[in-house]
């Protein structure tokens, strides 16, 4: 009994409502096995957040942040993904929170500002997954030579 890509991901099948205006999430729903949806509860949501192995976008920007520094000071930059201790984890985000917080960069932990830059992030995945093979142009999937300013507003 062989399982297809389909029957493994039924049910794990999510629907976004956002607000292009705001950026907010209005609604967040699954989809079931039938094709019926239904808006996910309060403990779905959390035991989803909990199974996440992509972790927030808040601590993406604090790694790149980090990445930075260690550019410019000249030191190793962490290459695939290493397993960080909790501990750790917390030294960086007290290291590198007043650092941020001076900086340019803080903008792009505050919330509004993460609602944009993910909804023009799935905007523009839409884009390349819509876009034919081999456009003229077109740079390969997850490669762009240009990017949307971080603070650009959703049409």
């Amino acid at each position: 009994m062989a399982n297809t890509d389909t029957e493994q991901s039924a049910g794990r099948s999510f629907t976004f409502t956002i607000d292009a205006n705001t950026a907010q999430i209005v609604k967040f729903e699954t989809q079931d096995a039938n094709g019926a949806q239904h808006e996910l509860s309060d403990k779905e949501k959390e035991s989803l957040a909990q199974e996440s192995n992509g972790g927030r976008l808040e601590d993406v920007v604090e790694q790149a942040f980090e990445a930075g520094i260690a550019c410019v000071l000249g030191g190793e930059v962490r290459g695939e993904k290493t397993e960080e201790s909790k501990e750790d984890e917390e030294l960086r985000h007290l290291l590198l929170t007043p650092l941020i917080e001076s900086s340019a960069a803080k903008r792009l932990l505050e919330h509004e500002a993460l609602n944009r830059i993910l909804l023009q992030t799935l905007i523009q995945h839409s884009v390349e997954k819509s876009a034919p093979a081999g456009a003229a142009g077109a740079a390969p999937a997850g490669l762009r030579t240009e990017r949307p300013a971080a603070g650009g507003r959703a049409n």
